[in-house]
Formats: structure tokens, C-alpha cells, sequence
């Protein structure tokens, strides 16, 4: 970001999350990050972050269950298997499922970023009830 304010990028990304119709809840220009949702899609409090070159867009889906998780592991990784973008991942503490997808912003288009957030929607879609019943376990 330059001294005068945020990037073309940036301001960029914005728009295209507007255009797609997802409320910004949270910003700061300096780091150049929004965070927005979209109730409706199983999108909440999820990140977008212009870390040029890239684009980082994560959100919180879990803690990762007690116990011995390895059932659960599996299963995170047979669904990664069918998302078109983004993927399920651990933080660096193994205590918390995100969902993440990385774009580059040199190219970054309207289509490419609505694609990554409806991956996302659609893992939550179509998975919802099977890692809440790991939650509650």
C-alpha cells in the first residue's frame, strides 16, 4: 500500500465484493482486509486480506473436535478432494478448521473471486451437517 492510501488492488477486491452483494462488517485500509458476510451463503466473518502478490480469503469454520480426531482428519480431506476451490485447513496449533483459498491479484477477475467464496458456500452446503456432528462429538 502506498503512503497516499490503499491499492488499486484493494480497492479492486472491494468493489467485486460489493458487486457480489457480501456486507462489510469490518475493515482496515492500512493492512488492506475486509471482513464480510453473507448469512444467507454460510458466509460469517470470513477474511479477505490483499497480501500482494495475493489474495487471502479465510474463514473460520470450527475448533477441531477433542479427542482422537483422526476420523475427522480423513473426512476433511475426502471433502477437499471435491471443492473446486479453497480447502479446508488447520491452523498452526491444530485447534482451529478454516477455510482457505489463495488468488493472485495481478489477475484477479469478478468470476474467479465469486467462485472461490461459492466454493465455500457450497463445502458449507453440502457438509454442514456432517462436521457439526463431528463438533458435537
Amino acid at each position: 500500500m502506498s503512503e497516499s492510501g490503499p491499492s488499486a488492488a484493494f480497492d479492486r477486491v472491494k468493489s467485486y465484493l460489493l458487486e457480489l452483494d457480501l456486507t462489510i462488517t469490518d475493515e482496515n485500509t492500512a493492512e488492506e482486509l475486509v471482513v464480510v458476510e453473507d448469512e444467507d451463503r454460510g458466509i460469517k466473518h470470513l477474511v479477505v486480506d490483499c497480501e500482494d502478490p495475493i489474495l487471502v480469503i479465510e474463514q473460520l469454520i470450527m475448533e477441531t473436535p477433542p479427542g482422537d480426531a483422526g476420523e475427522f482428519f480423513r473426512r476433511l480431506l475426502q471433502i477437499n478432494r471435491t471443492l473446486v476451490h479453497g480447502a479446508f485447513v488447520l491452523d498452526s496449533d491444530s485447534k482451529r478448521i478454516f477455510f482457505r483459498d489463495t488468488l493472485q491479484l495481478a489477475n484477479l477477475d469478478l468470476n474467479e473471486l465469486e467462485g472461490s467464496i461459492d466454493s465455500l458456500s457450497m463445502a458449507l452446503a453440502d457438509n454442514a451437517n456432517e462436521l457439526l456432528s463431528f463438533a458435537r462429538a
